[in-house]
């Protein structure tokens, strides 16, 4: 069997802090393995505070990993050092804030072009290729938009700069971290639309960080569920959407606007009365179905059917 184009091997990342009189830690990260095969497109979907973000930050190496590592084709991206000088040629990320991802001081030529001169070294004139990106996102005619400023672009014309100059460095796969969250809702559905039409024209494989199931549904053929650091399900995305399993998932599902929600399904989640639990199941003081087992037995991902997993005591 050929090599996933990228693989996740037992992420875990710990931030750490020194107090006056001691030092503290908290594991945004747990033990968290996945592969991104070619042209797909793969979810990663939780609440805020669930590592989705950390994650993409690993996987851009933008944050090492306290443990665990990265391959892209089979190459570790510990143990290469070449690798990891090529990784923006490479992977790409878009970030969840366009308006802050733009520096307000360059006009879009010069923010779309500078990555070209820099990574890909190119001589001359970059002018010609930018026109040419501007135009495959959609700022038509690129003309009226390469001698602007951020200032002057709508919030979806912003981010349909950032993704030109992602773009230019023709990735092989692209990290969107909440790309349509600071998006009016027909901008963001315009930004997906685009997002998937660059992944079949571009030959892209996209990872989609958020927190809406209904994008992931519309977007991912595969979803990941992260709570409290850790992956508590997994599965191809009309399956995981059409029979959840896990209760944080449920939870989710019902937390989202309908067709999804079936008020025969409906449970009612606990009101935590702290921070997720280091030891045991990490989502048991949320969970009604919660048992003994659960404080003292962390469970582990079990894969009940070929392609589904899921971190639950309920599923041996």
């Amino acid at each position: 069997m050929s090599k996933p184009l990228l693989q996740a091997n037992e992420l875990n990342k710990t931030f750490g802090s020194r107090g006056l009189f001691r030092k503290t830690s908290f594991q945004a990260v747990r033990d968290v393995s996945f592969t991104l095969e070619q042209g797909e497109v793969l979810a990663i979907v939780g609440e805020s505070g669930s590592g989705k973000s950390t994650i993409a930050r690993m996987l851009t190496h933008l944050l090492p990993p306290t443990a665990g590592n990265v391959s892209y084709n089979g190459e570790s991206l510990r143990d290469n050092k070449a690798l990891r000088r090529s990784l923006p040629t490479f992977v790409q990320m878009i970030f969840q804030d366009p308006f802050a991802a733009l520096n307000p001081h360059h006009t879009i030529g010069y923010i779309v072009g500078r990555p070209l001169q820099v990574q890909k070294r190119r001589k001359g004139d970059p002018r010609p290729r930018v026109l040419e990106l501007l135009t495959k996102v959609g700022l038509t005619p690129a003309e009226d938009f390469i001698d602007k400023y951020p200032y002057q672009l709508s919030g979806g014309q912003k981010q349909r700069v950032v993704i030109a100059k992602v773009l230019g460095l023709s990735p092989s796969v692209i990290v969107a971290d909440e790309p349509t969250s600071m998006l009016d809702v027909s901008i963001g559905v315009d930004i997906m639309n685009l997002l998937l039409d660059l992944r079949e024209r571009e030959r892209l494989s996209l990872i989609l960080i958020t927190h809406n199931l209904g994008s992931a549904r519309y977007m991912a053929d595969r979803i990941l569920v992260m709570y409290a650091g850790q992956i508590v399900e997994s599965g191809p995305s009309e399956e995981l959407i059409r029979e959840p399993r896990h209760p944080y998932t449920r939870l989710l599902l019902q937390s989202s606007p309908d067709p999804w929600r079936e008020e025969a399904d409906a449970m009612e989640a606990i009101e935590p009365t702290g921070p997720p639990p280091q030891t045991g199941c990490s989502f048991r003081l949320r969970c009604p179905f919660a048992s003994d087992r659960c404080a003292a037995e962390s469970p582990a991902l079990k894969e009940p059917e070929t392609g589904r997993f899921v971190r639950c005591h309920l599923f041996e």
